[in-house]
């Protein structure tokens, strides 16, 4: 059975390239915790190409969180920063490489983009 974040990796590995991450050359792991044990997804991204499985070992970049926590980021009902400053996600390696992670979470369902929600209300004014 699928859950929300199964089906954000498996929807991340079929995208392929990502625009915005053609600087980047990383490994980044997601260690999450669940009632069973620990889920591991485990992302190479080189020059913008992202590749996600579920092995690997060592990563430049390391997520730990609980599943439950990620499956609400994934599904928009918190955020990846603000949880890891509730301390519901820890990080271990190099920390840059947040941004990085965080740039391939989906946005929560209605939010705009800062420079749309200003155009939006230059218009209505």
């Amino acid at each position: 059975m699928s859950n929300p974040t199964t089906s954000f990796f498996q929807a991340l590995a079929r995208r392929g390239h990502e625009t915005a991450l053609e600087e980047v050359v990383a490994t980044i792991r997601f260690d999450l915790t669940h009632e069973k044990g620990v889920d591991r997804w485990f992302m190479v991204i080189e020059r913008g190409d992202v590749r996600v499985s579920r092995d690997g070992g060592e990563a430049d970049f390391v997520i730990h969180s609980s599943r439950a926590t990620f499956d609400r980021i994934i599904g928009g009902q918190s955020q990846l920063y603000p949880a890891w400053l509730r301390n519901e996600i820890r990080t271990e390696g190099d920390v840059r490489l947040f941004r990085i992670a965080s740039r391939l979470i989906p946005a929560a369902p209605g939010a705009h983009h800062p420079r749309d929600f200003g155009r939006e209300r230059r218009r209505a004014a």
